[in-house]
């Protein structure tokens, strides 16, 4: 952008979110899809939460990480989607500057914390079914703690980087986010200076982040894999199988938007809209839905 736009600003106050463009006639239709889904992801985490602390034959470490979890699927919705519902109720769009700042720290913070604790998910499954005898050991009270608050450590030191590299840049009067949400590749397009170096930090670091922690995960089912298939029986074949396959559909469904909208170059396009929508509104509202019908205990 030109220099002088830099210099001319009176300061920036707000940003316009202007979201998925759709038909006017789609203005209800959509209005009810993200009120209904929001309603549903907050009761639905809300009752495996219920369920985990009321359960005694329920505390133990798997769930202590899928409430964990439900924790942070509410949160990251709570993030966006409310502030999704309020431009159709309202028709105003618009965000303040702190706003936008505290909206793009805490869906980074509360990504990168998702994304390691389906890490620890992972190598808790490992240890559970490759190493059972030393599992109760392992995996008590205080690891279970420590491992949790290393996973919100890690987020909010990888969300602080990212949104200080972010808002450190000057922005002049273009306000308009073309995005669902104040995301990093959308906020930077309205700056003005060369952004190169943002764009090529917030591709290594959610790559390095992203793709360490897949290969961890997949690592551990590797591992797993093979234990489970020297397991005598069909029915404790088919009962390893089941504790497993909830997560992996879980780490299907959430590494495949985020590397679609984050390891590309110039990522926030249309496109990207509608996959952002999809990890920050449907997503959280699936895992509770995927964990019940697939696990015996929670049902």
């Amino acid at each position: 952008r030109d220099e002088m736009e830099c210099e001319n600003q009176t300061g920036l106050t707000n940003f316009i979110l202007v979201g998925i463009l759709y038909p006017q006639e789609l203005h209800i239709p959509l209005f009810l899809f993200f009120l209904t889904i929001y309603l549903l992801t907050l009761s639905g985490n809300t009752l495996i939460l219920w369920a985990v602390v009321t359960e005694p034959r329920m505390h133990k470490p798997m769930y202590w990480f899928l409430c964990h979890l439900s924790i942070l699927d509410m949160t990251i919705s709570s993030v966006v989607v409310p502030k999704v519902i309020a431009g159709f109720v309202l028709g105003s769009k618009a965000i303040s500057f702190w706003g936008c700042v505290s909206q793009l720290f805490f869906f980074h913070f509360l990504g990168c914390a998702e994304c390691l604790l389906y890490t620890m998910m992972a190598f808790d499954r490992f240890l559970a079914i490759c190493r059972p005898l030393h599992y109760g050991i392992i995996m008590n009270r205080r690891a279970c703690l420590l491992l949790s608050l290393g996973t919100w450590l890690g987020g909010c030191l990888h969300s602080f980087i990212q949104t200080s590299l972010t808002f450190h840049l000057p922005y002049g009067q273009a306000n308009e986010v073309i995005y669902i949400f104040c995301d990093i590749p959308a906020v930077l397009k309205l700056s003005c200076a060369d952004t190169t170096f943002n764009e090529m930090v917030t591709i290594v670091d959610v790559g390095m982040v992203a793709m360490m922690c897949f290969l961890l995960i997949l690592t551990s089912y590797v591992y797993i894999v093979s234990a489970i298939l020297r397991i005598q029986t069909t029915e404790g074949r088919q009962r390893a199988f089941s504790t497993c396959t909830a997560h992996i559909i879980l780490v299907v469904t959430f590494y495949l938007p985020v590397v679609f909208n984050y390891l590309r170059p110039r990522s926030q396009d249309p496109l990207g809209g509608v996959v952002a929508v999809f990890y920050t509104t449907v997503t959280p509202f699936l895992n509770p839905i995927i964990y019940t019908l697939r696990n015996k205990e929670m049902k």
